[in-house]
């Protein structure tokens, strides 16, 4: 996958499109990861003893991970993902600048 956990992001299609974001988690199996603040639904919660209150939460829901790219760490535009070795490392390489990711 191209996006790892931690990586700045920007959605390209859907209904979040545009909207930028760290993805906080990848489920790799799947091919979806999980963007801080894209792809809001609301969860009911019954009432327990973390939430006694209960009611309506708002969440984020994964997306696929085709439908965001990666934010290029130099130009803050959107990129590509390629790979290269990098002292017998292989390491992701943003197309647009050839910038490393880390």
């Amino acid at each position: 996958m191209h996006v790892k956990k931690g990586d700045k992001v920007v959605v390209i299609t859907g209904k979040d499109k545009g909207k930028q974001g760290t993805v906080l988690e990848a489920y790799p199996k799947k091919s979806r990861v999980l963007v801080e603040g894209v792809n809001m639904v609301k969860k009911h919660a019954k009432p327990s003893q973390d939430n006694p209150q209960g009611g309506i939460l708002n969440q984020e829901a994964p997306i696929h991970s085709s439908n965001v790219m990666l934010v290029d760490p130099k130009t803050g535009e959107r990129t590509r993902v390629g790979y290269k070795e990098e002292n017998g490392k292989k390491v992701r390489v943003a197309k647009k600048s050839g910038e490393i990711i880390k």
